[in-house]
């Protein structure tokens, strides 16, 4: 199982990442713009993810990924730690997040 120390530990490895704490819940940034959140019960992770892709991995997993209703008009998807298969799929999800975020210049 993956675990929130995870998320923190692979999220903070990313170039110029920080740590924010923002509606009570730490967030991950680069460049000042948030690519991920940890919610309250820290068994799952928000992540920037283009809507027409989203919908579909929602569609896909629905056991692994879900819309917060407070989310729906916005580009992120929910990922639920439980459900992913290892620590690489988690840094796979958080480095296409990270790149969504991230300034060109970081990502050459």
């Amino acid at each position: 199982m993956t675990t929130s120390d995870a998320v923190r530990e692979i999220a903070l490895s990313l170039p110029e990442t920080t740590e924010k704490v923002a509606w009570s819940m730490p967030t991950f940034r680069v460049a000042g713009k948030m690519f991920a959140t940890l919610p309250e019960d820290e068994t799952s992770i928000a992540v920037r993810c283009p809507k027409e892709e989203r919908d579909e991995l929602v569609l896909a997993e629905p056991e692994k990924f879900w819309i917060a209703d407070h989310e729906a008009g916005f580009a992120w998807v929910r990922v639920r730690l439980a459900a992913l298969e290892d620590r690489e799929e988690l840094r796979d999800i958080l480095l296409d997040s990270w790149r969504q975020a991230a300034p060109t210049r970081l990502l050459d």
